[in-house]
């Protein structure tokens, strides 16, 4: 049976077609967009409580009720983990959250993770009905999902998606985020040994390093962490795969595939003068040793810079985390500096509304051409130059022009650079046959994954060089496929 076929019989079930017929689309389509409940901006701005506190049940059935359940369900052909997205709001509307919670882990190893950081308003709701045919407000598919997760997480009444019985085959996992995460999950399922081998001493990668806890709690990481232990996946910390052991050592070992899912940890600056001043850091090491590290509670070994005059550089949700971090941390005054205009900011709008709603000031169209130390070597001032919008690059967006002789200066005691990643040169590095791209990803065939070394399959932000947590998790599960066809094969000759 195809997929489509599957959805059709699944869409036939008696109780999905009692529930059409309790209420008339039109009915279904005057009903507002539910509005998510969150701290107040200048409350959550000084500390780390989550800022989205979740849907009511109440509000979930009635958000519920809006999806019509479409005989062609267009939303979740913009689910790059393929969620049977209107069987579980449709369980929802009927109460069955539990069941709701299921049928999106038959699909997605962390629905609670991506219920909160998935840009659902780019994917699945941006291919809702609602916003294809009506040209109104789509179905919070995104909010539903974490209800769904949190109330399975809160009810402790979690349930374990079912494993094949132990094929013998071993498969070792490289990082531990979410397209490892996502990978192991399907491979588990399928009957396999799996082993993470993570780099850190905490395991989630960008989960847990990178995001902080008042948009992604590690309790909540942690639960669906645990979730894959039950269902027998194996980790190991503090091991760094062409160090630790290369990857000859563990086919010595026994393993027979290698998925590489290491991320993109490598920071990238602007190669500005002044970047080697006190005050000057990434965004990656920022983040890191706060969400990490435990650097913003007292008593912690891990040092981090609070300055009171804080800039970001760069527009992304990363940016957007930096920026309000440092609020938390106790800044007075919080930038971000962007050389584009708001509209062409790549983070999610409701990460840019809950800064601005935090008193984040946002210099847009303007660049930073130099930072200046005092004479301790710390920053102090940056000279910032004024752009202004060109023609349209390859992305599509409009090209920054500098605006000629209009640079200024402005005070800041710490500035955070946030404008994109590399790939960790590692693993690449301890594998010479292995084929990279000039920007040091790893290249792989689009279709399966598979890399220019057979038992070696790659997805994530080492092969993209920067994507979302969903886009990472639908590569792990496109290479747990072809490995698993490529490892039957292997054991027919």
């Amino acid at each position: 049976m195809n997929n489509s076929e599957y959805l059709k019989q699944e869409r036939a079930a008696a109780w999905r077609d009692d529930l059409r017929k309790a209420k008339k689309n039109k009915e279904r389509t005057s009903l507002a967009r539910v509005k998510m409940p969150e701290a107040p901006p200048m409350e959550r701005a000084r500390s780390y409580v989550e800022v989205n506190s979740g849907l009511t049940p109440e509000q979930a059935i009635n958000e519920a009720s809006r999806c019509i359940d479409c005989a062609n369900p267009t939303c979740i052909s913009g689910c790059p983990v393929e969620i049977n997205i209107p069987k579980f709001v449709k369980n929802i509307e009927r109460g069955e959250f539990l069941e709701a919670a299921k049928v999106l882990k038959e699909t997605n190893a962390l629905p609670a993770v991506c219920g909160r950081v998935c840009p659902q308003e780019k994917q699945c709701e941006a291919n809702c009905f609602y916003q294809l045919k009506l040209s109104t407000e789509p179905v919070a598919i995104g909010y539903l999902e974490r209800f769904a997760a949190d109330f399975e997480q809160q009810s402790g009444k979690i349930s374990i998606p079912e494993v094949a019985h132990s094929n013998g085959i071993k498969v070792a996992v490289i990082g531990s985020g979410p397209a490892g995460l996502a990978f192991a999950g399907d491979m588990a399922k399928l009957g396999y040994e799996v082993v993470i081998l993570e780099a850190l001493h905490e395991i989630g990668g960008v989960l847990k390093y990178g995001i902080p806890e008042f948009r992604l709690p590690n309790s909540i990481v942690d639960v669906e962490i645990e979730s894959l232990r039950k269902m027998g996946v194996k980790f190991e910390t503090n091991f760094i795969v062409g160090k630790t052991a290369t990857i000859d050592d563990l086919r010595e070992e026994g393993f027979k595939g290698f998925f590489v899912g290491s991320g993109a940890g490598l920071p990238r600056f602007m190669n500005i003068p002044g970047e080697n001043l006190v005050g000057v850091l990434s965004s990656n090491e920022y983040l890191t040793r706060i969400n990490l590290m435990g650097a913003s509670s007292q008593g912690m070994d891990t040092p981090v810079v609070r300055g009171k005059k804080v800039a970001v550089i760069g527009g992304g949700n990363t940016a957007m985390d930096s920026v309000r971090t440092a609020l938390r941390l106790g800044a007075e005054k919080v930038s971000i500096i962007y050389r584009r205009s708001l509209e062409e900011m790549p983070a999610r709008v409701e990460e840019v509304k809950h800064a601005q709603e935090e008193g984040v000031e946002f210099l847009t169209l303007n660049n930073p051409v130099e930072y200046i130390g005092d004479d301790k070597g710390k920053v102090k001032q940056i000279r910032v130059q004024r752009m202004e919008l060109g023609e349209p690059d390859s992305s599509g967006r409009r090209s920054p022009v500098a605006v000629d002789g209009s640079e200024y200066i402005i005070d800041a005691d710490t500035v955070v650079v946030s404008v994109g990643v590399s790939p960790n040169p590692i693993l690449p590095q301890s594998l010479p046959q292995l084929k990279v791209s000039r920007w040091g990803t790893i290249e792989v065939d689009p279709d399966t994954l598979q890399s220019s070394i057979p038992d070696i399959f790659a997805g994530g932000d080492i092969v993209r060089g920067g994507a979302t947590v969903i886009l990472a998790m639908g590569d792990g599960r496109k290479a747990a496929a072809s490995m698993h066809q490529y490892l039957t094969n292997q054991t027919k000759k």
